[in-house]
């Protein structure tokens, strides 16, 4: 296995919803696209939905870029839906599998996917979940299934196979693509990689720390770690 992250052959989206680190991020040639969600951008102080998104959107002009509608209501979903598909031709819609009321979004994907509106369906955890959409899918509009493999992993159970399986299913949707969802640590992205996933999102922290440690020498990161406890500990006066 490639231990560079430039010779995976797994697009590398950016999520996250700080504005420096986006912008910084679009320019790097490893990151395919940027993906965002309401929860970022609260995180982030954004007050501004709208504003935020058409700031961010005077550069990123040329690559994949997902928001989110946050309504829980179908019909207003779906009129947020169609403007934030207005705002540029490379924005994805991002709409959850279901609303709060466990009431399937199903019909209005179809709706929309049917106007060519290009979707990115998150918070998808099963696999049956990955069959149902797939049906309300328009197989000419292209679209982006997001399951939440790090939230997976949080249960207990290793998302790889799960993943493995949904990316078989798409076999038959060429303008549907997979995406490894919830990245906790740097290794998911090769894990992503592993289960032939299409994409992978990763929160910036962990982009940057990818960065740094792989192809790290392991002898030499060794090294490193034992330094580290001497300073800290000499840093801080212990003795006995």
């Amino acid at each position: 296995m490639s231990y560079n992250l430039r010779d995976l052959p797994i697009k590398i989206y950016a999520d996250g919803a700080d504005k420096a680190s986006m912008l910084d991020l679009y320019t790097n040639p490893l990151i395919k696209g940027l993906t965002t969600n309401p929860t970022l951008m609260k995180k982030a102080g954004i007050s501004n939905y709208e504003s935020f998104a058409k700031d961010i959107l005077q550069t990123i002009v040329d690559k994949p870029i997902s928001f989110e509608v946050f309504s829980d209501d179908f019909p207003e979903m779906y009129k947020q839906a169609l403007k934030i598909s207005s705002w540029q031709q490379n924005v994805y819609v991002k709409i959850p599998i279901k609303n709060t009321k466990n009431e399937s979004s199903l019909s209005l994907i179809k709706e929309l996917s049917d106007q060519g509106v290009k979707l990115n369906v998150t918070a998808i955890m099963t696999l049956r979940q990955v069959e149902e959409l797939l049906d309300a899918l328009n197989k000419k509009t292209p679209s982006v299934v997001s399951v939440f493999a790090g939230r997976i992993a949080d249960t207990g159970i290793n998302p790889m196979g799960i993943m493995y399986s949904a990316k078989n299913l798409l076999v038959d949707h060429p303008n549907s693509e997979l995406l490894w969802a919830s990245v906790r640590e740097v290794y998911n992205i090769f894990q992503a990689f592993q289960s032939e996933c299409d994409i992978v999102t990763v929160p910036h922290d962990i982009l940057n720390k990818a960065k740094l440690m792989v192809g790290k020498d392991l002898d030499e990161l060794s090294l490193d770690t034992v330094k580290m406890f001497y300073n800290d500990a000499t840093s801080a006066g212990f003795s006995l």
